[in-house]
């Protein structure tokens, strides 16, 4: 049995993704072996899978456990996990951690915390084990952003210049690893997304720009280990942009998750939200 023939592993988070991924997983005939976040991912993914588990998200050692009794080789993270609520007060209770994760905490994260340095110890481990990590792209491309417009929409004449501009906001933003998506109108930098998350981050560019006509830009760090996290919206997001004035949303292409695309897209165009992807020429091969 090898990583391309045998079941492919799932550690699933909250949110529409992890279905989208089972599904890619099955369009090419392997079995789905399922770790499912406890109060993070939905119930209904239990039927979705061949054989599934429930864990704590600090619970690495059974996570890994549970991949070698299904004869798992490659391991997809697929799904949100708040971040918010690892700052939470009673974090201590709610994410004790198994001995593997303390072990991995206590060596090799103490210095750095930061989601990218928790991710690549995870994938260590992983690997120590004989388990891949590999991105979820691998098996959802269709539901990736594409270059140019994507919507019956255009962008309105009165935001172009601000397409550019929040594009060169959001690529330094999330270079030096601040937030990946930043709201723009008339050349001003209305909000940029930090740990509260896209969703609340456009809830605020609302707020504070109630004329609305806003542009919003969300793109990949530089260097964004795709295993790990890949910018997603959908049409949550696309409905939150609407009620918070924005006219234009702006992804970088192939290298964001547009959860049910045609959907998605179709709702754009119905709530009038142009969607445009766009190429940094750095990230070109």
């Amino acid at each position: 049995m090898n990583g391309e023939s045998g079941p492919v592993g799932i550690v699933a988070g909250s949110g529409r993704l992890p279905f989208l991924v089972t599904a890619g997983i099955r369009s090419v005939g392997r079995d789905v072996a399922m770790v499912g976040l406890r109060n993070l991912a939905s119930k209904r993914l239990v039927d979705e899978a061949d054989t599934f588990t429930w864990s704590g998200l600090a619970r690495l050692g059974k996570w890994i456990s549970f991949f070698h009794s299904r004869g798992v080789k490659e391991v997809i993270l697929v799904g949100g996990v708040r971040k918010r609520e690892m700052y939470w007060h009673l974090r201590l209770i709610r994410y004790v951690p198994d001995v593997r994760t303390a072990i991995l905490w206590y060596r090799k994260l103490r210095r750095d915390k930061r989601d990218n340095a928790v991710l690549l110890g995870v994938a260590e481990e992983l690997e120590a084990e004989g388990i891949q990590l590999v991105s979820g792209v691998k098996y959802c491309r269709d539901h990736l952003a594409a270059d140019g417009l994507m919507t019956r929409r255009d962008v309105p004449r009165s935001a172009r210049e601000d397409v550019d501009f929040g594009w060169r906001i959001a690529r330094a933003s999330a270079k030096l690893d601040i937030g990946q998506s930043v709201a723009v109108k008339e050349r001003d930098i209305i909000a940029m997304e930090a740990m509260e998350g896209t969703d609340s981050m456009i809830r605020r560019a609302g707020r504070l720009c109630r004329s609305g006509g806003w542009v919003m830009v969300k793109v990949a760090r530089p260097d964004q280990d795709m295993r790990f996290d890949v910018p997603t919206v959908g049409p949550k997001t696309i409905r939150n942009l609407k009620g918070a004035g924005c006219a234009c949303l702006v992804l970088e292409a192939e290298r964001t998750f547009i959860l049910d695309k045609p959907t998605t897209l179709a709702l754009a165009d119905k709530l009038q939200v142009a969607v445009i992807g766009k190429t940094d020429p750095d990230m070109e091969g």
